[in-house]
């Protein structure tokens, strides 16, 4: 589903991608962990567009992706949704206005398609009776999976989520996580999570990728991983192991 051959992203004098090669296959969850100012959230602009390599190539569903040009990135777009750090909701919208935002832009939707595509959508992440209540009045964790109902209720096939868990308690955390794992599953999504959270990762990831100053350092399965030498990676275990004792 979607593949870096020696991508290359530079600011300046600072190369933050440095040659990474992955291949994601389709409807894995992938975890992508380290420290910050590794590059994560970058690799995730690149996937979209929002960002271009300086080299290397990405292919997204078999299409490379990484010259076009700005309008015939669209479509590309279109089979992306991206869960940012904040729920980055509309203030002055109600819950049912911020999930039928996509759908109003982006398809000739009737009325009536649009309240049961929201109902359904608000019903996946669990939130039912809130469509009338605006961002202010409900928690910072219910506005975090209303974002996640905006973002799944334009159908993509790919799932991006930037540090998804930040800010939240224990539970919501834990709840999210569920939410990223039972919808990669039941919508068939491909889904890509950057955080640097090992114990999300071990929790619900099919394969864990660890960068560590633009590299490639250590990847795969949660069970390898839990067997790894790299002393990042053995950071990343030793907090959580704190965390749970």
């Amino acid at each position: 589903m979607i593949q870096f051959d020696r991508v290359v992203k530079r600011f300046g004098e600072r190369v933050v991608l440095k040659g990474l090669s992955f291949t994601i296959r389709e409807g894995e969850i992938l975890f992508v962990l380290g420290t910050s100012g590794t590059g994560k959230s970058v690799l995730l602009k690149n996937i979209v567009g929002l960002l271009r390599p300086d080299e290397g190539d990405i292919w997204v569903d078999g299409q490379e992706v990484s010259r076009l040009a700005e309008e015939s990135y669209f479509p590309v777009r279109k089979k992306c949704g991206m869960v940012f750090q904040h729920p980055a909701l509309f203030d002055s919208f109600t819950v049912f206005e911020n999930v039928a935002f996509g759908l109003r832009r982006h398809y000739g939707m009737g009325e009536g398609e649009i309240r049961a595509r929201v109902r359904e959508c608000l019903e996946l992440v669990n939130l039912v009776g809130v469509e009338r209540k605006m961002p202010a009045e409900i928690s910072y964790g219910m506005q975090k999976r209303v974002s996640l109902a905006r973002t799944v209720a334009i159908e993509p096939r790919i799932l991006l989520f930037d540090e998804p868990t930040t800010g939240l308690d224990p539970v919501t955390t834990n709840a999210v996580n569920r939410l990223i794992l039972d919808l990669s599953r039941q919508l068939k999504t491909t889904s890509i999570v950057v955080s640097h959270d090992m114990h999300c990762a071990l929790a619900i990831a099919d394969r864990i990728m660890v960068l560590d100053q633009g590299q490639i350092v250590a990847q795969g399965a949660p069970r390898d991983l839990m067997r790894s030498e790299h002393p990042l990676v053995r950071d990343f275990l030793a907090e959580t192991l704190e965390g749970e004792s």
